[in-house]
């Protein structure tokens, strides 16, 4: 068996600038997400973060120690990719990391799916939810931060608003509809806020345009349209993270709440039951859900704006598919 020196000479290099697993089928997009999105990441200190990002920073110049090993190198990349801003390079606030999604969701959305009949309830987690939202939304933000700042603000208090408004409405109709029916309400006015903030998030984008490429990466112009597809793709995924935990769990608890342990202990079983069932369902559905879609997303070349089109046919060997980055 070859021992790690010979490794580090014998094997290709790993390319520090891709996902470890390929990212043209479902397989490799939901692999690369499971460990992005793990919870367990959350638990590195802030010495094993450092030492991640060093040792990547080594292996770039090709001067780490010869005893590292391939799978060293994949999980520095792991931590670091989990908890540093990939184009400012600076450490991300815990709660806006991806791996801080389904602990902080789980205790989000089972506290909606609880306390669902209680307006002031319902106002408070509806609040809560979007205020993480926006934490995670500016955590991830680059660019110009004073600007992306007024946007957030924007966004922030249309999906609260929506939020809100979507729960109550729902709630007053489903007064008198079994208790399964209105247990659904905290989903549609999760539904409805993402709707709203995520295009809101990225009005800049549909104003201007996202950048598009050839196949290898060459600029080719921005595109309005790419930036619809983009941004279509991300609530479609947001949304169906949502919908597992969201309508499975009423169902299973309509069903439970007559067994008689239920009825023993009431809330003392009832709550952390349903948060745990929550927690269940986002470990699959956030990670597989950010693999609907691929990363570097696509367009045909003729469903773009005309003039882009035209540009774009006019150069030697045209491509009939354009690339743009879809985000998160």
């Amino acid at each position: 068996m070859e021992d790690a020196y010979t490794q580090r000479w014998h094997t290709p290099r790993i390319n520090l600038d891709k996902p470890r697993y390929d990212q043209s089928t479902f397989s490799g997009r939901a692999k690369h997400f499971f460990q992005t999105t793990d919870p367990r990441n959350l638990l590195a200190s802030e010495k094993q973060l450092d030492a991640a990002k060093e040792l990547l920073a080594l292996y770039r110049k090709g001067e780490e120690n010869e005893k590292t090993t391939h799978d060293e190198v994949w999980r520095a990349k792991t931590l670091y990719d989990s908890a540093f801003h990939p184009e400012t390079g600076e450490k991300m606030f815990i709660l806006g990391r991806m791996s801080a999604q389904v602990p902080c969701n789980m205790t989000i959305t089972g506290s909606m799916l609880t306390f669902y009949r209680h307006p002031a309830a319902i106002l408070f987690w509806q609040w809560i939810n979007q205020s993480f939202n926006a934490i995670v939304n500016y955590t991830n933000s680059s660019g110009d931060l004073g600007k992306e700042t007024k946007q957030l603000s924007k966004a922030y208090t249309a999906a609260t608003g929506a939020a809100m408004a979507t729960a109550l409405g729902v709630s007053y109709v489903a007064k008198r509809a079994p208790a399964v029916i209105s247990r659904m309400g905290p989903f549609a006015a999760v539904a409805a806020a993402n709707c709203i903030n995520i295009p809101l998030m990225r009005q800049k984008e549909l104003d201007e345009g996202i950048i598009i490429t050839d196949a290898d990466g060459n600029e080719l112009g921005k595109s309005k349209k790419a930036a619809r597809k983009a941004i279509s793709q991300v609530v479609i995924s947001r949304i169906g993270m949502a919908a597992p935990a969201m309508m499975t769990t009423p169902l299973l608890m309509g069903f439970c709440q007559n067994l008689p342990l239920f009825k023993r202990f009431g809330a003392r079983i009832e709550v952390p039951f349903q948060i745990g069932i929550v927690g269940l369902c986002l470990t699959f559905a956030t990670p597989l859900c950010c693999a609907i879609f691929p990363q570097r997303s696509s367009l045909a070349v003729n469903k773009l704006e005309s003039e882009l089109q035209e540009k774009i046919k006019s150069q030697p060997n045209p491509p009939d598919r354009v690339y743009f980055n879809k985000g998160l």
